[in-house]
């Protein structure tokens, strides 16, 4: 690649950010890692109208947890800045006048009254789409229409305004998108974008476009929701007389059942997080659970991010940060959306869950574990390595990890299809051949188990699950015998024989 690479994540601090929005700083962040370039973050808050207070602070504790670090950007420094929009606005003013000057762009004063009115004659005559266009804005209140005269009269007076791109009649816009190819757009068909609001602020289009340039930004990779404004901002490239960087837009995330875009609501309703951090609502009060609060580790989050729209192009699915910038490619990047599946995650963070050492799990599942559990010694780290092969999230610990350390209530309704008869007599058994025995490890509590099976001629099935029950209050776990040697002899004797009592 001949040019310096530069790439930039540019969200708007106008909520919290998106698993989408990760995706696309993640997908920035390995293709300048890939290729020896600069990853660059900026925050585009030019919407003041839609900007949400603690937003921009929420996006950068998120990349922060997610390990995507730029070295270059708002909060960071660099020779570029400011890296705020809002603290460029004497920036874009020139670039808007110079538009003007060129015959780019125009003045418009139509108030949001007179384009209701528009709008509405317009579907009433059956048009329903109309635009501000190449053949509409000869009947608007422009800089097209009203005498050099009127219009200056109107900025003297301060009357509220914006300006709006000047497209031409019918030519056609195209360029080459790394993803999907060729894009080819006629101007017929698009309308004449304000660039520079009424209060004074440029608009998204202009902004992105300018600071691009002066930011030496190559290639702009991010969400497929732009690519219909690519065209616009290709034509004001060429209107400044600049070189276009490359675009490539992203697939949609979509929804589990591959039906439209992934959104807060679908996890609200499935259950799953759709946020890497808990965001709380300013306004409401309301909580949005994060990835991060639910248990998984960052590891896993990004790796499944990093596999909901590219493709190694083998059967891998397990990967560090690290050699994801080594494999990362742009041009393995799919077209069509990636549909997300709240399983999957799970299945991943299992993997790097199961894959920590006791220590390293302990470390970053502190906020996690029991008190006791917190504490590294040969039984903790035994437990730990028992029962991480079953945790999903490291919120699960706690719950599952409990019966290690104190009694809790029996429930009938969940063992009474497993209590027969002559459980009591077969249990009574149990008990006295633990107690006569002199069983430490898992293989020889095993042997007294195996013993009380041969012994009344039962199978596992028949047994197992009272056994299991009396001791971890649970149908379900790691292996029996394991943590019978965990909890010691005295201690499973003593809760098999209130189970015993229970029962009978």
């Amino acid at each position: 690649m001949s040019k310096k690479v530069r790439v930039r994540f540019a969200p708007s601090p106008t909520g919290p950010l998106h698993m989408g929005g990760v995706r696309t700083a993640l997908y920035n962040y390995l293709f300048a890692k890939k290729h020896n370039g600069d990853f660059i973050l900026r925050v585009e808050d030019t919407d003041q109208t839609r900007f949400v207070k603690g937003a921009e602070e929420y996006i950068l504790k998120s990349l922060e947890w997610t390990g995507i670090s730029p070295n270059e950007g708002q909060s960071i420094g660099g020779d570029f800045g400011p890296y705020k929009q809002s603290e460029r606005t004497s920036i874009y003013t020139q670039y808007i006048d110079q538009l003007i000057q060129n015959d780019k762009a125009y003045i418009a004063f139509d108030t949001p009254e007179d384009l209701n009115q528009v709008r509405e004659q317009a579907k009433q005559s059956g048009y329903a789409g109309w635009q501000y266009n190449y053949i509409t804005r000869m009947s608007m209140k422009n800089s097209l229409t009203l005498s050099e005269d009127e219009v200056k009269e109107r900025l003297n007076n301060n009357d509220p305004y914006v300006v709006r791109v000047k497209l031409p009649m019918k030519e056609e816009v195209k360029f080459n998108d790394l993803i999907r190819g060729v894009v080819s757009v006629n101007t017929a068909h698009m309308d004449d974008k304000v660039l520079w609001k009424a209060d004074g602020l440029p608009t998204y289009h202009l902004a992105n476009v300018v600071d691009d340039h002066l930011m030496n930004i190559s290639h702009v990779i991010r969400g497929e929701e732009w690519l219909p404004s690519a065209p616009l901002h290709v034509f004001l490239y060429q209107a400044f007389g600049w070189d276009t960087p490359d675009f490539a837009h992203l697939p949609l995330i979509l929804r589990p059942d591959g039906k439209g875009k992934l959104s807060k609501r679908d996890g609200d309703r499935l259950g799953f997080p759709v946020f890497p951090l808990n965001w709380t609502n300013p306004e409401t009060g309301e909580v949005s659970m994060g990835y991060k609060e639910r248990g998984y580790l960052p590891e896993s989050f990004i790796n499944m991010l990093s596999l909901l729209g590219w493709n190694p192009g083998d059967n891998r699915e397990l990967f560090t940060l690290e050699e994801l910038e080594k494999d990362f490619d742009l041009t393995k990047v799919n077209k069509s959306g990636a549909r997300f599946d709240p399983k999957k995650a799970e299945w991943f963070n299992n993997k790097y869950i199961n894959h920590l050492s006791q220590d390293a799990l302990r470390s970053v599942a502190v906020d996690f574990l029991p008190e006791t559990l917190q504490k590294s010694n040969d039984k903790n780290n035994t437990i730990l390595g028992l029962m991480k092969e079953r945790v999903n999230f490291l919120t699960e610990f706690d719950d599952l990890c409990a019966f290690f350390f104190k009694t809790l209530e029996y429930d009938m309704e969940t063992i009474q299809k497993k209590i027969k008869e002559n459980t009591p007599v077969q249990l009574a058994y149990f008990i006295e051949q633990i107690e006569s025995s002199n069983a430490t490890t898992a293989d020889e509590f095993k042997a007294v188990f195996e013993d009380t099976l041969a012994h009344f001629e039962l199978k596992f099935g028949q047994f197992g699950p009272v056994a299991r029950y009396g001791t971890t209050y649970s149908m379900s776990g790691p292996s029996l015998f394991d943590i019978y040697s965990i909890l010691g002899k005295d201690q499973v004797v003593s809760r098999l024989k209130s189970f015993h009592a229970f029962i009978s």
